[in-house]
């Protein structure tokens, strides 16, 4: 019996902390004034990824198994850090360097580049205590993260391969610090937009940001008024029709 009540204990703190992450995480925003993030902000990761497919004409979405750690919503600019399998034991020197002296809004962007990266957490809760202290805006990992509660009751949005209980050190040590990447197959530029919300994570180009945003926002409207026209012709052929969107 005691043991059932301490079970259900650990139960009813854990969905505590899930429930107090999912109301706070929504609300979490780095001090930065930065038009183009309050824009994208506004916009869903899909319209943000029909606009990517329109104005540069290839994929920005990124891979399905990269997924939020509970629902949130995040935009900044890309800092980005490469690690490769190594069994010296090392920190994670170059993604600590970044998250120390980089600005506010960033996204930190890391990719575990090995056969068994979604396996080793790249991403903790001391990482996640420090770049809350110095305003990044959430965190990318094309590989595993851990302190999974820790995360979610601090509200930082973070996106990953999957949660595991392992360290990097000893495992992965970092190669290249603020160079191009690719995670989630779709290749990220230090200074690209990073938007995710609870279907994913978009990359918009930063030569291009503004074009994409703006037809992002174009869509978003044109997707409204689609959705009534729906109401209107009881038809979603006749409303794709009538207003060029599905």
């Amino acid at each position: 019996m005691k043991q059932r009540y301490s079970i259900l204990a650990l139960f009813l703190i854990t969905l505590s902390l899930v429930l107090s992450g999912c109301q706070t995480a929504s609300v979490y925003r780095p001090p930065v004034d930065d038009p183009l993030i309050d824009g994208f902000m506004q916009v869903a990761s899909a319209s943000v990824s029909d606009a990517v497919d329109q104005v540069i004409g290839r994929r920005g979405f990124m891979s399905h198994d990269i997924r939020p750690l509970f629902p949130t919503k995040m935009c900044g600019r890309a800092v980005t850090v490469l690690a490769r399998p190594a069994n010296r034991k090392e920190p994670p020197s170059m993604a600590l360097e970044l998250i120390d002296t980089e600005p506010p809004g960033r996204v930190l962007v890391i990719v575990m580049d090995g056969p068994d990266g979604a396996d080793v957490a790249a991403f903790g809760g001391i990482m996640c205590t420090g770049s809350m202290e110095n305003g990044f805006a959430g965190a990318v990992l094309d590989g595993g993260c851990r302190d999974r509660l820790e995360i979610i009751g601090k509200g930082f949005p973070v996106y990953a391969r999957g949660v595991v209980p392992s360290n990097s050190v000893g495992r992965y040590v970092n190669v290249a610090k603020n160079e191009p990447v690719q995670c989630g197959g779709v290749t990220v530029n230090p200074g690209d937009m990073i938007v995710g919300d609870a279907d994913g994570v978009v990359v918009v180009p930063q030569a291009r940001a503004w074009d994409v945003l703006n037809k992002a926002i174009e869509l978003e409207k044109k997707e409204a008024i689609t959705t009534e026209a729906v109401k209107k012709y009881k038809s979603i052929r006749k409303a794709a029709e009538v207003n060029n969107r599905i």
